[in-house]
């Protein structure tokens, strides 16, 4: 994926504190930006003062008893913000939605006004409740799945993924995959080099038992065309074949040219450049979890010559594989 280029800052970020919540969780994402808004600051050369506004929020602005039942003091009430980081809890949602019935409201009017919102394991429950998620792929954690689809039927539960996002709703199913999350955040508003930082200095240990995959398509999808759909869950099954798009436009009855600007006006994006987001996404995944040669890598995602696949990787990712490898594995793993 092409990451836009760093905007000034992130003005936001708004961590929902409730009682019952996880206070490692909640937590752990106030580090990961908070470390980002440092690296980023530094890097564009403002000094040591963190861009980031991260603030905890709860449903009153009064302090939440946590799972551990600590006391946990907060910085506001709900607030306009551009991102929603809603942690893990502990309690009955039943109970928890009963006592907080504003937090509904709040996601409803952010996400309509453009915020994207992040869900970890049964923190997936708000966006669900809240309707953000009908018709939609979401994760969460896998002891959740019953009650989950149970509870929301209309969600499109995805049980294999760890990973999940559609329409500016994130979703982790653990831990684990929330870090990847938040590192996919930090690139899309801070860049490659930030990300990368953040991921060398916090999961410089981290051992995944599953390969992250792809994130950052979710949105495209959220369109009309059926064909076009069809074509995309294609792409993403034979992203390393050899192939002609003139072919696949003929076998799904359209000339290149309307295949073309079919595929655009559903997608935003030009069909090439969605197939090499697609490669480079694969191989980030390939890079950060597995100890394959940068050649091999370069083969399985549909790129014979390494040099041009090295090329292509550091104009999405600003940096090179071995570079971009060197950040997630441990200190004795060979690039």
């Amino acid at each position: 994926m092409v990451i836009p280029e760093p905007r000034a800052a992130l003005r936001r970020v708004s961590i929902l504190a409730t009682d019952g919540v996880f206070a490692s969780t909640l937590m752990q994402a106030k580090d990961f930006f908070h470390m980002a808004g440092i690296r980023y600051a530094k890097q564009q050369g403002i000094g040591l003062e963190p861009p980031f506004e991260i603030h905890l929020v709860s449903p009153d602005g009064l302090p939440v008893n946590s799972f551990s039942k600590v006391k946990v003091p907060v910085d506001g009430g709900l607030d306009t913000c551009d991102v929603i980081i809603l942690p893990a809890f502990w309690d009955d949602f039943d109970a928890l939605s009963r006592r907080y019935p504003q937090v509904l409201d709040w996601l409803k009017r952010q996400h309509a006004s453009g915020t994207a919102i992040c869900g970890e394991a049964s923190g997936v429950f708000w966006m669900a409740e809240a309707g953000l998620l009908d018709g939609k792929e979401a994760t969460t954690y896998w002891r959740f799945f019953r009650e989950f689809a149970e509870r929301f039927p209309k969600v499109l539960l995805n049980q294999d993924k760890h990973l999940s996002d559609a329409d500016n709703l994130y979703c982790a199913g653990g831990v684990t995959s929330a870090c990847d999350l938040y590192i996919y955040l930090i690139e899309r508003y801070c860049g490659a080099s930030v990300a990368q930082g953040v991921a060398r200095d916090i999961l410089y240990e981290v051992q995944r038992n599953y390969t992250p995959g792809r994130i950052g398509f979710g949105g495209q999808k959220l369109h009309q065309d059926v064909t076009v759909l069809q074509i995309q869950h294609w792409l993403e099954e034979h992203y390393a074949d050899k192939f002609r798009f003139e072919d696949v436009a003929r076998e799904h009855g359209m000339s290149i040219r309307n295949f073309m600007r079919r595929f655009q006006g559903a997608t935003g994006d030009k069909p090439l450049h969605y197939l090499q987001r697609l490669r480079i996404e694969t191989a980030k995944s390939l890079l950060s979890s597995t100890r394959k040669s940068i050649k091999t890598i370069s083969y399985e995602v549909g790129y014979d010559d390494a040099s041009f696949f090295a090329r292509l990787f550091r104009q999405h990712t600003e940096l090179s594989p071995n570079q971009y490898r060197r950040q997630f594995q441990q200190k004795d793993t060979q690039a």
